[in-house]
Order: C-alpha cells, then structure tokens, then sequence
C-alpha cells in the first residue's frame, strides 16, 4: 500500500529535508539561530511525518514556524489550543487568551535579537545572512500576528544590528551590506509602529531609514520608505502629501524594472486621489495597477517586502475605492474577494478585512449580515494584536451601536465584551 504523503512530508521534501539525518540538522541550526532550547528525536519527526501527527510542543512549534516561514497548523499539524473560546463573554479569560498570545509571539521572535559574534569580533556573510533571517521572521510573524505583539522586538533586532556594525570588524562591502540591512530593520518598526496605531514613532523610524537609504543610495530601501509614508499621510488624513509620496516614490521605483512594485505604488497613489476625492484619478490609477500585476512575469521579480501585494491587496483597494466614493453596495463584492483570495498566513489583514466587510455591509443596509461577520472577525482577532485593527473594530461596533435592530446589539455587545 503506497504511503500518503502528508503536508509535511512534503514540504520537507521540497527543501531537501526528506530524510531524518538532514532534517534534524536544520532544526537544530534554527533552534540555536531562534534561541529556542529543544531536542528534537529521529522518533519524533517519523511521527511527524505521518498523517494526523501529534501537536508539537510549544519550543519545537516555535522552531517549526522559523524554519518553514508559516505556521505549524499549514503543515497538517493540530493547532495551538487556546485556553477560551473568543466571545465567550468571560472578561478574566479573554485576558488569559491576550496574555498567552503575547507570551507565544514573545517567546517566538525573541529570536531576532538573540544573534551573537561568538568569540570572535571579525563580521563575514554568514552574520549577515543571519541577521536577515532574522528581519525575515519578523516579517512572518508580523503578518500573522500584527506590530503590537512584534514591534519591541524589532527594535532589539535594530539595536543588535547597530551593535555588529559599531563594535565588528568587516570590509566595505560588509559594512554596506550591514547599513543596509540596519535601513530595512528601521522600516520594519516603522511599520510596526503603524500597524500598533504609534504614529509618531512610525514617522521617526521611516525617517532613519530614509536617511540610511539616501546616504547609501539604497534605490530600492528608499522607494519602500517612500510608498510606506505615503500610505501613513492617507491613514492620517493628508491625501495630497500621501500623492505626492507615492509619485516620488513611482518615479525611483521606474528604474528597478519591477511590475508588482509599481502595481503596489499605484495602489497607493489611487488611495490618495480616492481621500482626495477625485474618483476618476483614483479609478485610472487602480485600473493601471491592475495591469501592471497581471505583467508580473515580464520584469524583474518584487522586492521581499512587497510579498503581500496581489489579488487579496487588489479587491480591498478596490473595495476602499468605492466605500470612499459613498457605494458601499458595490465595495461589499470586492471586499468578499478579498477575504476569499486572502492566504491564511496573513492573520492581521483577514481580521482587517473582514471588519471592513462588516462595516460596508452595515453602510449599504444589510444590518443583520454586517452584524454576523463582525462577530465573525473575533476568530481572527483571536490571534492578532495590531492598533488598526482595534480601531476598525471600534468604527464597526459604534456603527453598530447607532443601529436600531437586535442582531445590530448583540454584535455590539459581544464586540464591546472583547475589547474591555
């Protein structure tokens, strides 16, 4: 009888991880790269591979998310149990979920700052490489998790990043790299700080980065910086500095030859024309950043951090298109879209959809609907801390408290009951 490969053994596979000799090595390489004291058995990862597998323990599931990028419960293994059942309206229990959430995301990206020289003072690629990997987890673990619960984390990250560049020793080209990679960390908390709603922390940390990518004429570093204050002048309200960004930002991003990153800008740039109320501009630049995403494969690849930008990104812009024009009927189509081309590993932004989706609902009438995915979006917020979406769950729920029908209530009050 043939032997079912699971989604494990396959994943294994395509790393070149087949065998238990192999694959042991690389987790124990990611266990001492993630800080993580775990002992892994020839046994243990037999079993693993097996179909229903047993849930590992909470160090090797840490180690698990590291080495594969996504969460354990993606390679066919049970999940993390949560101690409640969100919206149970226990108040000493939902906090009891909170902390058990921080303390996983804690325990899991203290990693990223935990990185030493050794004995030795001489810095070479391999302390780059893993110090990227290091800025990579963050990155995972910022989508599923959200910048509340990543934030001060990357900040340890930036400061080990500093202290290899202030007390190492490397040649020029090391040196770069290093700088480099100390811009791109400093973006990472900027966003952070975004996503946890700190904005004046934001701007601070673009602004080091900025500064780290003009001086080293980092092309790529600074149309990033760029695209992202632009998108923090349109959440602030100031459409016109978000325009403005965003085409600085179109202009250098010409020459990286990359159609999904200038998709991405000119997703942006609609933002910023819809705020500014001028829906046929904002219509124009969707429409071109559209096409340029279907030519993906005629240009050069898009930079890491751009990994979010396709169909999912695409419907909620167009979705936020048409809630900032008033039709809140048409955005509702494009918002289910969104959620439906979503991939799960981006916890924070299925929450932020979804909560968006409620809120066009209850805009366009459909009261009852609204109120059922609101109360929907608590799965997600299960796992997720990220300012914005608290204050999209508080737009919802006062849109909801100003509703006069049962079901409106009751999602209100179950709403009201999480965030206390």
């Amino acid at each position: 009888m043939e032997e079912q490969v699971t989604p494990f053994a396959r994943e294994c596979a395509a790393r070149g991880w087949s065998q238990p000799g192999v694959f042991l090595r690389a987790f124990d390489d990611t266990a001492r790269l993630v800080g993580e004291h775990v002992a892994l058995t020839d046994r243990q990862f037999r079993r693993w591979r097996q179909p229903n597998p047993p849930r590992p323990r909470p160090r090797a599931w840490r180690v698990l998310h590291a080495m594969f990028g996504v969460s354990p419960v993606d390679l066919g293994f049970p999940g993390l149990e949560l101690s409640v059942t969100v919206g149970a309206g226990n108040s000493e229990q939902g906090q009891e979920v909170s902390v058990d959430r921080r303390a996983f995301v804690s325990d899991t990206l203290g990693s990223a700052a935990s990185l030493a020289l050794g004995s030795s003072d001489a810095v070479g690629t391999a302390h780059v490489v893993e110090l990227r990997q290091g800025l990579r987890s963050l990155y995972t673990l910022d989508d599923a998790y959200g910048g509340d619960a990543v934030r001060s984390l990357a900040v340890r990250h930036l400061r080990r990043v500093r202290r290899v560049i202030n007390t190492g020793t490397y040649p020029d080209t090391i040196g770069r790299q290093l700088r480099l990679l100390a811009g791109e960390t400093a973006e990472q908390c900027a966003w952070l700080y975004y996503d946890a709603d700190d904005q004046d922390t934001a701007r601070r940390y673009w602004g080091e980065a900025l500064t780290t990518a003009t001086l080293l004429r980092g092309g790529s570093l600074e149309v990033l910086v760029l695209a992202s204050l632009s998108m923090q002048a349109s959440h602030e309200g100031r459409p016109r500095d978000g325009y403005d960004l965003a085409r600085a930002a179109h202009q250098r991003a010409a020459a990286l030859g990359s159609p999904v990153l200038l998709s991405l800008i000119e997703a942006r740039e609609a933002r910023a024309l819809a705020l500014m109320r001028d829906h046929t501009g904002a219509r124009r630049c969707l429409a071109n950043s559209i096409r340029m995403a279907d030519r993906a494969d005629h240009g050069r690849p898009a930079p890491d951090w751009a990994a979010f930008h396709g169909n999912a990104e695409l419907d909620y812009a167009q979705g936020l298109l048409y809630t900032e024009a008033g039709h809140h009927k048409a955005a509702v189509p494009f918002l289910r879209a969104a959620l439906a081309h979503q991939d799960r590993t981006y916890g924070r932004n299925l929450a932020l959809y979804r909560l968006t989706l409620a809120r066009s609902l209850v805009q366009a009438g459909e009261v009852d609907e609204g109120a059922a995915e609101a109360v929907g979006s608590l799965e997600q917020l299960a796992e997720v801390e990220s300012g914005r979406v608290v204050r999209r769950l508080a737009e919802v729920r006062g849109l909801l408290q100003g509703t006069d029908a049962v079901s409106a209530r009751e999602s209100a009050e179950a709403l009201n009951e999480y965030t206390q």
